[in-house]
Formats: C-alpha cells, sequence, structure tokens
C-alpha cells in the first residue's frame, strides 16, 4: 500500500518506480516550470519536497535539469534511491502533490550543448545505400570499423509535441537545382543520450555510466530531396538541421539495467578503444506510428555500436563532453521491413506505397503526425518505458 495510485505500480506500467523519469512541467501557475519526475501518468514536481530529498533538493528545485546534469553519478543514484523511496512510502510526504499530465505542458528539460547524431544500424545503413547508390557498394569500408557520425545543430533540438513546419532548401532538378519547399519529409527513429557528469576528453568506454545520464526518444527529420542533392561530400546540412525533436521525459541510465546486452559482431576485432568490458547495447523496442497507424517496429538491439562506443569515438580525439551534450544513435532499423525506422525505407525511396489508415504514403504530407514511443525489458519481468516524441507537420511557411 502506497499513496501513488496504484495503476502506477502494473508490471505492465512503463513508467513506474523502477522507471521515474526526469523532465520538467508547467502548469501554467505562479509556480511555472518546475522539475518533475513521472509517476504513471502523473509528475511528480520535486521542489516541494525538500524535506525527503533534503541536501539533494536543489539539484532539482529550478526551472532545468541542468543543475542535476551537471552532478556526478554518485549523486544521481542518491538521488532516484530517494525519489523511490517517496513514491514507494505508505505516506504522502509533506508536499508531494500528483499532477495529471493532461494538466501540465512538457518543456524541452535540458539546455541542449553539443548535439551529434549517428549512423549505427547496419539494416538502415545498407537500406539506404542501396536506395542511393544502387550501383555502388552498400557499406562504404570505414562503416565496420567505427561509428560513422556528424555535427547537428543544438539550436533546433526541440521537445515532443513541438509541430514541424515543411522546410526549404535546394532540390536537384533535371535542368539544375530547384529551390522550394521539401517534397521528401521524413522522419528518422532515434534514440538519444543526454550527457551529464564533469567534462571530460577521451571517455573510456568502461566510463558512459560517469558521463551519461539518461536516454531519450529522438526525432531526427529529414528533408530527403534536400539531403540528396546537398549531402556529398561533407554529409547532412539543411536537410537534417531545421529540426530534432526529443522526448519531454529523460530516462535514467540506470534504469535499463535489465535490458543490457552485447552488440552484434561486425565481422572483425574492434579498435581497441572501442572494446567493452561490458556490454552496453540496449535491448529497447520501438514503434513508430503514422497518424494512428503503427508502420513499423524497429528493434534497438540490432544496432551495430553501443552508446559507449559512440561517447568513446566522439571524445578519442580530444574533444570534450559536457552536461547537457546529447547524442542520438543514428535511425533504428531491423532486418525486416516491418523493423524500418524511416519512410526513405519503408516506401524504398519512394517506389512503394505505406499503408497509413486506410490512406497510402510514401513521405510526410503536411498535417500528418508522427509518433515514437520505446519500451524495455526492467527487472522481476517489469517494463521500462521511454517518453513519445511526438510531431505534427505544418505547411512551409513562405520561405
Amino acid at each position: 500500500m502506497t499513496w501513488v495510485p496504484d495503476a502506477a505500480f502494473a508490471p505492465d506500467q512503463p513508467f513506474g518506480p523502477r522507471t521515474l523519469p526526469y523532465g520538467v512541467v508547467d502548469a501554467g501557475d505562479a509556480d511555472g516550470p518546475r522539475v518533475a519526475v513521472r509517476v504513471g501518468d502523473h509528475a511528480l514536481p520535486l521542489a516541494p519536497l525538500r524535506e525527503s530529498l533534503g541536501d539533494l533538493a536543489d539539484l532539482v528545485s529550478g526551472s532545468s535539469l541542468d543543475p542535476l546534469l551537471a552532478a556526478s553519478r554518485v549523486e544521481w543514484g542518491k538521488l532516484r534511491a530517494r525519489v523511490r523511496e517517496v513514491v514507494n512510502g505508505s505516506a504522502k510526504p509533506s508536499g508531494a502533490s500528483l499532477l495529471p499530465l493532461t494538466d501540465v505542458r512538457g518543456l524541452l528539460p535540458f539546455t541542449v550543448g553539443d548535439y551529434v547524431d549517428f549512423y549505427s544500424s547496419s539494416h538502415h545503413a545498407e537500406n539506404v545505400g542501396r536506395i542511393m547508390r544502387p550501383e555502388t557498394e552498400p557499406l562504404f569500408p570505414n562503416w565496420t570499423h567505427l561509428p560513422v557520425g556528424y555535427h547537428g545543430r543544438a539550436g533546433t533540438v526541440v521537445v515532443s509535441g513541438t509541430d514541424v513546419a515543411r522546410p526549404y532548401g535546394q532540390r536537384r532538378g533535371s535542368d539544375g537545382p530547384h529551390f522550394g519547399p521539401s517534397a521528401r519529409l521524413d522522419i528518422e527513429a532515434e534514440v538519444g543520450f543526454v550527457c551529464g557528469g564533469p567534462v571530460a576528453r577521451r571517455v573510456p568506454t568502461s566510463d558512459v555510466a560517469e558521463h551519461v545520464f539518461g536516454v531519450v526518444l529522438v526525432n531526427d527529420w529529414s528533408a530527403r530531396d534536400i539531403q540528396g542533392w546537398e549531402y556529398q561530400p561533407l554529409g547532412p546540412f539543411l536537410g537534417k538541421s531545421f529540426a530534432t525533436s526529443v522526448s519531454a521525459w529523460v530516462t535514467p541510465l540506470d534504469a535499463f539495467a535489465a535490458a543490457r546486452v552485447p552488440v552484434p559482431d561486425v565481422g572483425h576485432p574492434r579498435v581497441d578503444y572501442l572494446v567493452e568490458d561490458s556490454p552496453w547495447g540496449l535491448d529497447l523496442r520501438l514503434a513508430v506510428e503514422w497518424n494512428g497507424t503503427v508502420v513499423s517496429r524497429p528493434t534497438f538491439a540490432d544496432m551495430s555500436y553501443s552508446c559507449a562506443q559512440q561517447l568513446a569515438h566522439m571524445t578519442i580525439n580530444g574533444a570534450t563532453v559536457r552536461p547537457g551534450d546529447l547524442f542520438a544513435s543514428g535511425t533504428v532499423s531491423g532486418p525486416s521491413v516491418d523493423q524500418r525506422g524511416s519512410f526513405l525505407e519503408l516506401s524504398w525511396g519512394g517506389r512503394d506505397k505505406i499503408d497509413v489508415g486506410g490512406e497510402t504514403r510514401t513521405f510526410l504530407e503536411d498535417g500528418d503526425t508522427v509518433v515514437i514511443t520505446a519500451t524495455a525489458p526492467g527487472e522481476d519481468g517489469s517494463v521500462v518505458g521511454l517518453a513519445e516524441v511526438a510531431g505534427t507537420v505544418l505547411p512551409a511557411d513562405g520561405g
């Protein structure tokens, strides 16, 4: 018996006491934005729980997760333990209040520093290679030796629920480039890792838990026609920098202890700095919903590089990782057609029609809504959740 509604403790509840993601909510009252944890379908603001949280309350008493991200893994663990005690307690603590999620608005929970996007699904990379370069080998020679990635634009990372305007750009035409709104707007279902802890360089794979605070879902919106014209020889730029959506709730990395799995074999030994002494692949099951219809169920366990390997590679040259940095996995795609994490793949470059609730699509139309969700196995048969990332396409804004 606890003071929290019983529904939050159901074994299939993805946001029960074993998950407890952190976010920032605004109820439209005088308190303004505040840090909270999600408990089932409610938000539990943390600032009023100073009596229960003690000296750790300062980490979550503001309007952002930034102070918490700047703390240490030891402090993250202590805070999580105290919050779990509050949620599991039989008596309602002083200052505690559960706010229905329908009564609050989720805000971007932290200040995004550097943003890096990787390309770590062999199935996705091979599919894209066959679609865009059909006369060549689908994977370049470097792909199985390092996690390929690029630096994105942190200033256009937006919280789930934010509408996305169709971007403008140059597109390839038979008589030269054409300028206008993208006609091949796409999504990429990804998993993002929110960094914290001390500033560091050359982070070994064994130290990932010291520098990754938690996990979010990411939609890397992509204008394929703009991307296809611009990406050679330097890679993604305007085709991806207009918007990247992330979950409003950050699930702590510690919540995924039961979901850790080895990454697949790439067919040869890893370079030493990419070798893991314990597995950091994650058994996450994603679902991509397009206008209310689930069109794909990508599997994250198929990714060829883990978050530990990605962070090690990102910093091996001496680059720093800082609190608030965000890096994403790259599109999550599995081996079967119904596990492809982008509409470029599902439509095979626009060749095949996709059934979306009785309508057909190849790429996104104005007014379309995409929602990406995910779960992972938890301890004792429970379920760990990743908060959804959702967005609706708006018409181009006039250029």
